[in-house]
């Protein structure tokens, strides 16, 4: 394939090989998506990242408040690190992002984050009382059909091991929903304030397009060109939720169901 990516829809998602990341077709912004702990999947964000240039990096790794931190020299890791406190956050080992952030060393950096809290009310309260006044705009006003609802609830139960009680699931949907919404705000104001390209590392969930951040998107600024790259580690039975997707080896490591505990993970 010479040149481009032809710019992708539903009608013609497919699966690429890690090349075309280097020549990906040009959108306003480009989601790509990981499993958190695949040290492959970050190797491949950051050629994206430097093959794209972006004004801005939105990352679901950061609050707002920790991206304002980010220091103006991104080539010290350990210095990089220490301003996000990444250490306490949960993330992964940030090695593995760092060359993401050197990438594109001018980018302007934003957080998709929330503050736990956040989400944890938005599990007992809904997604649209903990995200305010836009709730409506960004799509969590009104409740999800009952079939959607019912898939939804199917993928927490299934992420969490089949480990969660029954009553708790609804209010996980409404904490996926709500972080799908914060990472939409933050792209839009990335937008806003640079113009763009806007890259967004985030978790190959929200990466979707039929409910993620593309879908957010959709509704807050129909005008914009969202191009969405999910990363796998099994091989597709059928077309999957995204512009494009990539399939890698998995990543070593052991059993997530053997150390699950309640507390709802990081991302999605």
């Amino acid at each position: 394939m010479a040149g481009f990516v032809l710019f992708a829809s539903p009608a013609f998602a497919l699966e690429i090989s890690v090349d075309v990341l280097g020549r990906l077709s040009p959108a306003d912004v480009v989601i790509l998506g990981e499993i958190h702990d695949n040290p492959e999947h970050h190797r491949n964000q950051a050629m994206a990242v430097a093959a794209i240039q972006p004004r801005a990096l939105v990352f679901e790794m950061l609050t707002p408040q920790k991206a304002m931190q980010t220091p103006p020299d991104r080539s010290d890791a350990a210095a990089l690190a220490r301003a996000f406190d990444w250490q306490s956050s949960g993330w992964p080992d940030f090695a593995m992002y760092h060359p993401i952030f050197a990438a594109a060393p001018e980018a302007r950096v934003y957080g998709g984050d929330l503050p736990r809290g956040d989400a944890r009310r938005a599990v007992s309260d809904g997604a649209a009382s903990v995200f305010g006044a836009d709730a409506p705009k960004y799509g969590l006003g009104p409740p999800l059909s009952p079939q959607d609802q019912s898939v939804r609830e199917a993928e927490q139960r299934d992420a969490h091991c089949n480990a969660l009680p029954e009553d708790l699931l609804a209010g996980m949907v409404e904490a996926q929903r709500l972080r799908d919404a914060a990472l939409a705000r933050a792209v839009v104001q990335a937008l806003d304030e640079t113009g763009g390209p806007v890259a967004v590392i985030t978790g190959s969930g929200h990466a979707r397009v039929d409910r993620g951040v593309p879908a957010v998107l959709a509704r807050v600024a129909p005008q914009v060109r969202v191009l969405s790259v999910g990363q796998i580690e099994t091989p597709a039975a059928a077309e999957l939720p995204y512009d494009l997707w990539i399939v890698t080896p998995p990543a070593p490591r052991d059993d997530p169901c053997a150390a699950f505990t309640a507390d709802p993970p990081q991302g999605g």
